[in-house]
């Protein structure tokens, strides 16, 4: 429930009453400021209320914009203002310093430390004219200006790759009104969008070319309402706790039950164990994507963030097309999965696969070694911050957190890439059932303990998460495969998709500003030392069979452990009311 509290004398023939209305506002008219304390003072203190100029004149989009968005404590357009539950106090204080003129309530929310939000109008229209005028004037420029037509353009993200801005959203947007119109919501949206990628990885596993030729059909349109629904949630500013941890988490499950459905279908058509492909594709779609968040941790809220290699690329970006042909090489989202569908429907599962790794290989080249050149030739100072968002990202548990205690370390990327690829290449290099991968476990729980044992403040510092993202997921994927056992790699890819799951959250929560996930809950899952040390230690203690069973049971336990952490966070009055902008990669 929310309520408007209109200020002042109603000015004769002005919508603003029935637009407020329209927006869900309970309508009071105070036309005095003792009326408009005393109906403030009326208004329970769990509700939104907003305080309106009689005189307003604008668009009602932009007071959408300004008074409707559930994401900030406090936000204002000339003429208007509204807090959320959480600074009611600031409010009052506010109206009692300072009268109850929305522009001035405004200024002294953010005098007194209440961040404002003030959403950017560009063409809408939102004033309070002081004289007959003026009020002509504004109202024609509202009568110029259609402000639906704006409404379905801002749905759409200012900045997307080729394939969803060309062949998607043109009309998605219109799937988006649709839907509003007819009260769906995103998280009914998003929802729809995991049942087809659940029914296309379905079609991909019956092994047959007309199930991989609906497969690839089903997953477009899964990719169509996967746009869809964040255009929904910009058009009519439905964002929400639920719809943050949906969006986020099921672009995943879509794309890796598609992976797994594509190899069940080559299994199925001709006996093909493409399982390695697809925990390789798992594999490295998840490190490019740490790469991401960790690179932008490290440096969004940098001092002295510049160098020549970002300033070569805004020259690139004034040239237009190298945009776009930018955006395609690094393989978003859209390319990727259109990649995916048309490799699915005419070709087989391993070349989809092949293909694949190769495009997001590339992809990872690209964007990690600019992003290195970028983090060599700039002279950043990183902030607390950022050491500590990378100290989350980087999952270390018990081990190796002891041994950061009481070591040093002065190159932390090098000391935890010189650890994790002893352990992947002696894992990959002698039998299964050896303890040699237990013994460079062990190495690489210390090089992990030492690698964080400072804050990551480093120039490439933030190649620690993904450096140890990538040993870990590596170690189970060749330790599955010298296995050689039917069974082996499904339960590999399983494991590897419940603990990137909890990296996942781990981001996601980070991106909120709610912290990473409990201590609780990583050292009980052992942290990424810990689970390399584990896995080692029964690929080395058991037979292979019995190796499968302990990786599914594993699988499964954290699988179990770190769902119903995320889904109590997610669904809690703490979590943060944002919506994913989508990857960046």
């Amino acid at each position: 429930m929310s309520t408007a509290i209109v200020t002042g004398q109603p000015v004769p023939g002005s919508p603003l009453e029935g637009d407020l209305r329209a927006l869900g506002f309970d309508v009071r008219l105070a036309p005095d400021a003792a009326d408009a304390r005393a109906a403030l003072a009326t208004v329970p203190g769990d509700q939104r209320v907003a305080v309106v100029d009689a005189g307003f004149v604008g668009h009602v989009h932009a007071l959408r914009l300004g008074l409707t968005d559930p994401r900030f404590a406090a936000s204002a357009v000339p003429g208007a203002v509204t807090v959320q539950p959480t600074a009611r106090q600031a409010l009052n204080r506010a109206v009692a310093e300072n009268g109850v003129a929305p522009d001035a309530v405004a200024k002294s929310l953010e005098a007194a430390g209440t961040d404002v939000h003030r959403p950017v109008l560009g063409e809408l229209v939102a004033a309070v004219p002081h004289d007959p005028q003026a009020r002509n004037e504004a109202r024609q420029r509202v009568a110029a200006v259609d402000d639906e037509a704006i409404r379905l353009r801002t749905a759409v993200k200012a900045r997307d790759g080729f394939f969803t801005t060309y062949c998607i959203s043109p009309y998605s947007r219109y799937i988006a009104r649709w839907c509003a119109r007819r009260g769906l919501t995103p998280n009914q949206v998003t929802t729809a969008s995991l049942l087809t990628a659940l029914v296309a990885a379905g079609c991909a596993a019956t092994g047959t070319r007309p199930g991989f030729v609906a497969a690839g059909l089903l997953l477009l349109f899964s990719f169509v309402l996967d746009c869809t629904d964040g255009q929904l949630a910009r058009y009519s500013l439905q964002y929400s706790t639920l719809g943050a941890w949906l969006d986020a988490t099921f672009d995943r499950a879509k794309e890796y039950a598609y992976y797994a459905g594509l190899a069940l279908g080559a299994a199925n058509a001709t006996g093909d164990d493409v399982w390695a492909l697809a925990l390789g594709a798992m594999v490295l779609q998840t490190c490019r994507h740490v790469v991401d968040f960790s690179f932008n941790e490290a440096n969004h809220d940098a001092d002295a963030n510049t160098s020549p290699t970002a300033a070569l690329s805004d020259k690139l970006d004034s040239v237009g097309w190298t945009v776009w042909v930018r955006r395609m090489i690094v393989l978003p989202i859209g390319e990727r999965w259109a990649l995916i569908a048309i490799f699915t429907a005419l070709t087989t599962p391993r070349i989809t696969f092949w293909v694949l790794l190769v495009g997001c290989a590339l992809a990872a080249c690209y964007t990690t070694a600019g992003r290195v050149l970028r983090s060599l030739t700039r002279k950043a100072r990183r902030t607390d911050r950022a050491a500590a968002a990378l100290a989350e990202l980087a999952d270390s548990g018990p081990l190796a957190q002891a041994i950061a205690r009481v070591g040093k370390s002065a190159a932390a990327p090098v000391v935890a890439a010189l650890g994790g690829a002893a352990v992947v290449a002696v894992s990959a290099f002698t039998d299964f059932g050896s303890a040699w991968p237990v013994l460079a476990a062990a190495v690489y729980c210390v090089t992990s303990g030492l690698a964080v044992a400072r804050p990551l403040k480093g120039a490439l510092d933030w190649l620690v998460p993904p450096i140890f993202r990538a040993s870990e997921y590596l170690t189970v994927l060749v330790l599955a495969a010298r296995a050689d056992v039917n069974g082996a790699l499904p339960a590999a890819f399983g494991l590897v998709a419940a603990v990137a799951y909890h990296h996942y959250d781990t981001v996601y929560r980070i991106r909120g500003d709610a912290g990473a996930p409990p201590h609780w809950l990583v050292r009980a899952i052992g942290g990424h030392e810990g689970r390399t040390l584990v896995v080692t230690a029964v690929a080395a203690t058991l037979t292979s069979t019995d190796f499968t069973v302990a990786l599914t049971a594993l699988a499964v336990l954290v699988a179990l452990v770190v769902l119903a952490e995320s889904i109590r966070f997610w669904v809690s009055a703490g979590a943060p009311a944002v919506h994913d902008e989508g990857e960046p990669a």
